[in-house]
Order: structure tokens, then C-alpha cells, then sequence
């Protein structure tokens, strides 16, 4: 929104396009540097510099990116927001603490529960709510819910291999798979998915506008569906592995900036922040769930040395397989056009819209109400 209205109209596509493509080149790096801060000092400063970064960020945002001219009338809607987070933590924390509780475990099961009674508390609240954090009517608008599914499903896959990739590259070869590499070295094996994300980035608002955002979002859902088959197979030579993260990057890049963009098509202008927001939360929670059954499905046996067995991996990311081939299904059953919207039109269409959605899950091109 800031980026729209600080620059004129023919440099917002270029402005929100250079601040997504840094936001990727900078997970890029993150993902590169992970290694040498934990061999040179230790995993607590993968916490302690992403703060400090963050502390600096926040001053420099204050002190130097200008405030958006134009405000919407509202308030936050604090039972919403209680609730909200309420029912995400009681779903996320018994998933990502079932390989150690156990999936059948009361801990993970009543949690569970509670996490059911709470979001279907949190939608009553919304619905009745004069200034809800999030309209139940844009979540059932049809290119919304649809492309939050498939966003679940992709995020499945993604924080899964970004978990246990460096995992099965750093087991030692004498455990009859792996290669033993080092923390740095697995790590620049994925940095390709991050550049490939990059570049497709960057390219996306053409493809969008020549072939429509549905079209780019199937094409990208089917060739993410080819690294995981790699992944699931190809165990023994280190240049498929960067095969995969090649392709990986390319269909993620294409499906992710396809799904913002009928995001931005399908719901009024004011409300595009949120949409896109929700979109990137779902990813997240998916991410969540796919890290919690990769970790059950990958450990559930142990070889030599204690450690997973070759199999695990393998039907781990035949599952991530299966979840990204779910996506593509689902996307096709995304709506091609955007909806028409009750406030008496349509969604301006953006040729770049999809290079505003960034780490945070804010759009960064919403239109002046």
C-alpha cells in the first residue's frame, strides 16, 4: 500500500517488484548463512541476529519509510483477535509436538478439540462483528477459499523439504544413503529453490497478464510436482538433488505469484491487505502440518547409529509428492475469472499485483479507496 501510494503509477509495478525480489534474495540468504552462524558460534544466534535485525528494522521503518496518507476508519476487534490466536497455537503446537507425544496422545487429541471449539467460536464472532479482523464473506468468495486450499497444500510441501532436506544431505553415506555434507554445503544445495523463486518472481506479472493467473497457477502446481517425485527416488547423485531445488524454486515461484494475484482480483481493494495476509497465514499453517507428519513418517524407524532409515525419507516426500499433486487438482477448480464483488464492480486487475506479497503475508498494492 505504502509503495503504491509513495511512487507514480508507472513505477509502482518496478518499485513492489525490486522489494519482493529483495525479500526472496534475502530468505536466499538466510537459508546460505544458517550454517557457517551455527558452526562459527552456535544455534542460539539463529535466534539472537534475525532479532537484533528485526529490533533494527523496526527503528529504520519508523524513522524512514513515510506513513500512508490515507486511513481507514475502524478498531480492532479484540475478542477476534484472542480467539484467533487462541485457536492457531492449539492447532499448531499439539502438530508440531506429535512425533514426541504422540499422534493418539490426550495432550495432541484434546488440543486438537480445543483448537475446533475455538475457530468455530472465533467465525461466530467475526461474522457478528461490526469491524472484524477478517470478513467471513471474502473468505467464501470462491477464488478466496479455493486458492487458500491450495495454498495449505503447497505449504505442505514447502516447509517440509526446507526441514528435512538438510537433514537427509547431511546423513553419512555409510548409513547407506546421504552424502554427508556439512551444514554450509546442504544449505547452498537448497539456495537454488530461493533464486529460481527469484527470478520467476520477477517474470511472473508477464506470464500472468499473457496467460491469466489460473493458467500460471496449474503450470506452476504441476511442475512442483516433479522435484518431490525426484526427492522421493532420486537418492544417489548430488546434481539431482539441485535438479529438484531448480524445478522446486521455478513451480513455487509460478504457483505463489499466481495465487496472490487472484487474491487481489477476487476481493474488493480494502480488502486485499487481509486476503493476501490470510493466504500466506494458511501457507504457514501448512508448512506446520507437513513438518509434523514429515517428522513422524521419517523417524517412525531408525538404523545404524539411531538414525532414520532411507525408507522414511522416501515415503516422506512421497507424501509431499501426493500433497503437491492435490494442489494442482485444486487449483484447477480455482475460478479463472475473479468474482464479481458486492460493492459494485470488480477488483481492479494489477499486471504485478502477485510481486507484492511478501515474507509478511502484506500485499504491497492495494488500490486508494
Amino acid at each position: 500500500m505504502i509503495a503504491r501510494r509513495s511512487f507514480p503509477v508507472e513505477k509502482v509495478a518496478g518499485a513492489v517488484g525490486v522489494i519482493a525480489a529483495l525479500a526472496a534474495a534475502g530468505a536466499g540468504l538466510g537459508i546460505v548463512l544458517a550454517g557457517p552462524i551455527v558452526e562459527a558460534l552456535n544455534y542460539h544466534w539463529l535466534f539472537w541476529i534475525p532479532a537484533i535485525m528485526l529490533a533494527v528494522a523496526t527503528v529504520a521503518a519508523k524513522l524512514v519509510v513515510p506513513e500512508s496518507p490515507v486511513r481507514t476508519a475502524g478498531r480492532v476487534s479484540w475478542p477476534a483477535a484472542a480467539l484467533l490466536s487462541g485457536w492457531l497455537v492449539a492447532l499448531l503446537v499439539p502438530i508440531s509436538e506429535a512425533p514426541d507425544w504422540g499422534w493418539g496422545s490426550a495432550r495432541v487429541l484434546g488440543l486438537l478439540a480445543v483448537a475446533v471449539v475455538l475457530a468455530a467460536a472465533w467465525v461466530v464472532v467475526e461474522s457478528r462483528s461490526a469491524h472484524p479482523l477478517i470478513d467471513m464473506r471474502m473468505m467464501r468468495i470462491p477464488v478466496v477459499w479455493t486458492t487458500n486450499l491450495v495454498a495449505l497444500l503447497f505449504g505442505v510441501g514447502m516447509y517440509a523439504t526446507f526441514a528435512f532436506l538438510p537433514e537427509f544431505l547431511q546423513t553419512p553415506a555409510a548409513a547407506g544413503y546421504g552424502f554427508g555434507l556439512s551444514i554450509t554445503l546442504s544449505g547452498l544445495i537448497l539456495l537454488p529453490s530461493s533464486i529460481a523463486m527469484f527470478v520467476v518472481g520477477i517474470a511472473s506479472g508477464r506470464l500472468t497478464s499473457r496467460f491469466g493467473a489460473k493458467t500460471v497457477l496449474v503450470a506452476g502446481a504441476l511442475i512442483s510436482i516433479v522435484p518431490f517425485v525426484l526427492l522421493t527416488f532420486a537418492h544417489h547423485s548430488e546434481w539431482e538433488i539441485l535438479l529438484a531445488m531448480v524445478l522446486q524454486g521455478v513451480g513455487f515461484g509460478m504457483a505463489y505469484a499466481a495465487m496472490s494475484n487472484l487474491v487481489v482480483q477476487g476481493v474488493p481493494p480494502e480488502q486485499t491487505g487481509v486476503a493476501s495476509g490470510m493466504n500466506a497465514n494458511i501457507r504457514t499453517i501448512g508448512g506446520s502440518i507437513g513438518a509434523a507428519v514429515m517428522s513422524s513418517i521419517v523417524t517412525s524407524t531408525t538404523g545404524i547409529g539411531g538414525l532414520p532409515r532411507e525408507a522414511g525419507y522416501t515415503h516422506g516426500f512421497g507424501l509431499l509428492t501426493v500433497a503437491t499433486l492435490a494442489a494442482a487438482i485444486c487449483a484447477m477448480l480455482v475460478p479463472a475469472a475473479a468474482r464479481a464483488l458486492p460493492h459494485g464492480g470488480r477488483a481492479e486487475e494489477m499486471p504485478h499485483a502477485e510481486l507484492g506479497l511478501l515474507a509478511a503475508g502484506t500485499l504491497a498494492g492495494d488500490e486508494p479507496e
